[in-house]
């Protein structure tokens, strides 16, 4: 039997007004950060969330906790729509959901130690007794693989690894249910990556945690979680289980990404045709699916209207050419398309 849906994310969208221009003049603006994404996460389950510094990933982990707005959408926490709670339905959003950060350093205060820093969640939820909150901090330590002794210490007297591994100490004081680790690991040794995404895999593990996993690197992401959600331009443009993506990507800009993944074997070359480009400002999209200009099968169709998810449940894409798509409604695989379809880059709507 399948684990309960904890998170339940449907349409969601984050926009933020701009300032006008200096003389003021035209039309107030928005910049629209994420558009319209839903996403399922069972208790127990990791989802990883993908994509280009830009694609959204960060504000929309922000808004399903309420660290940031809502523009529109639903955030369902066990049948409770948090994007619209009231006060105490916050509150308890807050007692069962925690964030860990990308900045190991920032994300702790410089002056206060590491008893501190976990000692004030604890006071703070109640979820401890004054005379054993100290028992509970070196538990918490002990954890996450730090030597109690290290109570006293302060940020500027640990490493980045070990400034993490505190941060994820303190998001688990509160006993959360669900985890957000936003870039957690990217400011880290890449022999410290390793051990913080075996002690989050150990983790989710003993406590049957729901975690989002944001990353840039699709090798972690893989190793990590049991399915995967590539973003681009705030947009979900391809999800399914890990294997299944990583194996027959249904999205070019998902293919682009895991050609790029690098390879410790010197026989691989490098992709024949690398993504080429940079994402358009989110300002001012392209007409009908964001990715054609940089899309190596695009089509004049494709800058008719914005493309939905479509395919199996389980795996699904935002391409007209993806299989139960427009063009391609008796499925395929994309590096046959891809091989036998040339294309112009230069083509515009």
């Amino acid at each position: 039997m399948s684990d309960p849906v904890l998170l339940d994310v449907r349409n969601l969208s984050v926009e933020f007004s701009m300032a006008r221009s200096r003389m003021g003049l035209g039309p107030p603006r928005s910049l629209s950060a994420v558009s319209d994404v839903s996403m399922r996460v069972a208790a127990g389950e990791t989802v990883g969330l993908v994509g280009e510094s830009g694609s959204g990933k960060s504000t929309f982990g922000r808004a399903i906790l309420r660290l940031g707005e809502v523009t529109a959408g639903e955030v369902f926490l066990d049948g409770q729509d948090m994007a619209r709670a009231r006060r105490e339905d916050l509150a308890r959003l807050r007692r069962e959901t925690a964030m860990i950060f990308q900045d190991p350093y920032g994300s702790l205060n410089p002056r206060l130690t590491v008893r501190q820093a976990i000692g004030e969640v604890l006071y703070v939820h109640g979820k401890v007794g004054p005379g054993a909150a100290e028992a509970r901090i070196a538990e918490l330590l002990d954890l996450v693989g730090l030597d109690p002794a290290l109570m006293d210490r302060r940020p500027g007297d640990l490493s980045g690894g070990q400034c993490q591994r505190v941060g994820i100490a303190r998001a688990l004081a509160i006993e959360p249910r669900l985890i957000v680790a936003d870039e957690c690991v990217a400011a880290l040794d890449v022999s410290i990556q390793g051990q913080i995404i075996n002690l989050l895999m150990e983790l989710g593990q003993r406590m049957h945690l729901g975690m989002i996993f944001i990353a840039h690197d699709l090798a972690m992401v893989r190793r990590l979680c049991d399915r995967i959600a590539v973003m681009y331009l705030g947009r979900i443009v391809e999800e399914g289980p890990t294997e299944e993506v990583f194996k027959d990507p249904r999205h070019p800009y998902t293919r682009s990404l895991i050609e790029a993944i690098p390879e410790i074997d010197p026989a691989r070359g490098l992709p024949s045709a690398p993504l080429p480009g940079e994402p358009p400002s989110p300002v001012d999209l392209p007409q009908g699916c964001a990715f054609h200009p940089r899309c190596p099968l695009a089509r004049p169709e494709c800058c008719a209207a914005v493309p939905p998810l479509v395919g199996p449940r389980a795996h699904r894409a935002a391409c007209i050419l993806a299989p139960g798509g427009r063009l391609n409604e008796a499925g395929g695989n994309l590096s046959e398309t891809l091989s036998a379809t040339p294309h112009e880059r230069t083509m515009t709507c």
